[in-house]
């Protein structure tokens, strides 16, 4: 079976800053773009047999500027639902909720179109995506691209090796960054992780 190569899109100006930036579809900035570009060699390095996008602009720019080919655009690759947290730092947050934790605690309820997510949601949706990946890997030799988002890919990632959707905590993951997902006697592990390319 194949690896899981997992990238985190560039840098954006909310990400810089520190806000929650989950449906709010901003693009990256010129040093997001640069991050991105980077990139290229360490994704061409591996046999890529499918690859999948979330249908931000933030992470389709980030694929293409990375040589990503033909990614598939899947809403469940989506960033967490942030709710009422939407573009709130977590410093913010702290002032009125200083024990807050987002993988324990989820966020405030948002409008009727963003809600919000629990951690198990976020969790059920990372599952969901790594049925696909692993169909992908069935279908054919090599690896599944995920071109994504920090907090989603970390939830999908303590899925994968059978933890808990808010161990996702325990996995930081920087803006720019490509991580590897493998197997090790039939068991996932993982390979490499937050790789930067050299400057």
């Amino acid at each position: 079976m194949g690896d899981l190569i997992l990238v985190r899109h560039g840098e954006t100006e909310w990400s810089l800053s520190g806000r929650h930036t989950g449906s709010t579809d901003i693009p990256l900035t010129e040093n997001g773009r640069e991050q991105a570009k980077r990139l290229a060699p360490l994704v061409a390095s591996h046999h890529i047999a499918a690859a999948f996008v979330s249908p931000m602009q933030r992470a389709r720019e980030t694929a293409r500027l990375a040589g990503v080919q033909g990614a598939r655009v899947d809403a469940d690759l989506c960033e967490w639902d942030y709710g009422g947290y939407e573009g709130v730092t977590t410093v913010e947050i702290h002032r009125t909720r200083p024990d807050w934790f987002l993988f324990d605690d989820g966020v405030a309820p948002g409008p009727p179109e963003h809600p919000g997510e629990s951690p198990e949601q976020v969790g059920a949706r990372a599952e969901r995506m790594l049925a696909k990946v692993d169909a992908a890997l069935a279908e054919a030799e090599g690896s599944v691209v995920l071109i994504s988002h920090g907090h989603f890919l970390r939830v999908l990632t303590a899925r994968r090796l059978g933890l808990r959707a808010s161990d996702g905590a325990l996995f930081q993951l920087a803006t720019g960054t490509v991580s590897r997902l493998s197997t090790e006697h039939r068991r996932h592990v993982v390979a490499g992780w937050n790789v930067r390319p050299p400057s």
